[in-house]
């Protein structure tokens, strides 16, 4: 079969290590053309097939049963236009390598999360987001896509062109067909002012209404068994009139962030009743910084210290309610936390499966280090979170299924729909769509 990869290649993990597959064949399509052929052939042969991204997904999504697509090689005309703002690339692009694209256009994407490896289907497919209040996330700046249905069909989708599949299409978990090109719209490239200091979780909370607000960009991280939070505000400037020294930029976000803090997190699991005392000592230890920097590099970091997560989008006013319980889950533990939870906040859109549909949102993200336990953990927090009307963020850990799910998204009903139409072989399906879309 063209494109079928050697048998070493068939194995497949992602990249915390948690999730593994075995492909019963290797798909690297060089066109569309090929991308649909292979559908049609899998859906022929009554196999399935799954595409994969860069595996910066801890939840199975990428985990299938049958073919696995890889669409690194995938040739699709790189398209820029700078007078209105849009760009058409290959869905298998990285975020990384489109920050650099649309740098060397003097283009920016509005807003982006903390970790730029995964690719553009896979980023806006899972509904990955950053934070800022009038901010949706990645997949609300899809202009077009282009996809390749169930049947083997190739459709060009937009908010006039099939409109109806466009809106599913933007965040699907690849339920839908093969995402091979995406047109996003993009603002001019802009500086960032960067602040982060030291405070309080109250004082934060209470100032949370004003803060988001106030500033394009707001996150904070709350260290476990402590009151402490290290409070991170990013506004647009005209000048990078502050930048980071080499010597400050690698201190801060290489030696400290990664290389201290994973001896941090080693020590903690080979001794879980230090990670009190070493949290706190990690919040005392954060000092205030301001720097300036081009957007893309001050919203990202690297991110080397292997970690399981699961994040939460809550509505925003239950934001206090839900921290409140995850300290009483936390201190209730019998093993220990090291990792901060991490808070971010969005604006509301209209996109089926999106997480932020109809309402803006607060996401709290629980962590805990490869090789800790974690599920008591996540799985207590997700009661509270349900409760509050928490809907999962599809690329991090969770236990919800199709029955607890479709009353969470008044729209459900609606991508189902659109599903069994476009995908009527079931080719796209694998165990983990089963149990959320049932």
């Amino acid at each position: 079969m063209a494109g079928t990869g050697p048998a070493d290649a068939a194995t497949w993990s992602n990249w915390a290590g948690n999730q593994h597959s075995r492909a019963t064949a290797v798909l690297r399509p060089s066109s569309v053309a090929e991308v649909a052929e292979q559908v049609r052939a899998a859906a022929e042969a009554g196999e399935r097939i799954r595409p994969v991204g860069s595996g910066h997904s801890f939840t199975p999504v990428a985990v299938g049963d049958g073919r696995r697509m890889d669409l690194a090689r995938l040739a699709i005309d790189v398209r820029v236009d700078i007078d209105r703002r849009l760009v058409t690339v290959p869905a298998g692009m990285t975020l990384r390598e489109l920050n650099a694209l649309l740098a060397g256009h003097q283009l920016a994407l509005p807003n982006l999360g903390d970790i730029d490896a995964q690719t553009v289907a896979g980023a806006i497919s899972t509904g990955t987001h950053g934070t800022g209040a009038a901010h949706g996330g990645l997949a609300t700046f899809v202009e077009a896509l282009t996809l390749v249905t169930g049947a083997g069909e190739v459709l060009r989708c937009s908010a006039d062109e099939r409109p109806d599949v466009f809106d599913a299409a933007r965040i699907s978990l690849g339920a839908l067909g093969v995402l091979v090109e995406v047109t996003l719209r993009c603002v001019d490239a802009f500086v960032l002012r960067a602040q982060e200091r030291p405070a309080s979780l109250d004082s934060v909370l209470a100032e949370i209404p004003a803060l988001v607000d106030a500033h394009d960009h707001v996150e904070f991280f709350w260290f476990p068994y402590t009151t402490r939070v290290q409070l991170k505000t990013n506004d647009r400037v005209a000048v990078d009139d502050r930048p980071l020294s080499r010597w400050r930029s690698w201190r801060d976000d290489d030696f400290l962030a990664n290389t201290v803090f994973a001896g941090a997190c080693r020590l903690s699991r080979a001794m879980p009743n230090l990670a009190p005392g070493i949290s706190a000592l990690s919040a005392r230890a954060l000092t205030e910084r301001i720097y300036t920097g081009r957007s893309d590099a001050v919203f990202c970091s690297p991110r080397r210290v292997r970690f399981l997560e699961m994040e939460y989008a809550l509505p925003r006013e239950t934001l206090a309610d839900a921290l409140d319980a995850l300290r009483r889950i936390i201190d209730g533990l019998p093993f220990k936390v090291l990792f901060p939870v991490e808070v971010r906040f969005t604006a509301a859109d209209r996109i089926p499966l999106s997480h932020s549909y109809g309402r803006e949102s607060a996401y709290l993200a629980v962590h805990q280090y490869v090789g800790m336990p974690y599920e008591p953990y996540f799985r207590a927090f997700e009661k509270v979170a349900t409760a509050l009307g928490g809907r999962p963020h599809w690329g991090k850990l969770h236990w919800r299924d199709a029955e607890s799910l479709a009353p969470a998204y008044p729209r459900w009903h609606d991508f189902q729909q659109i599903r069994a139409r476009l995908d009527p072989h079931h080719t796209f399906t694998t165990p983990h769509l089963t149990t959320l879309l049932g």
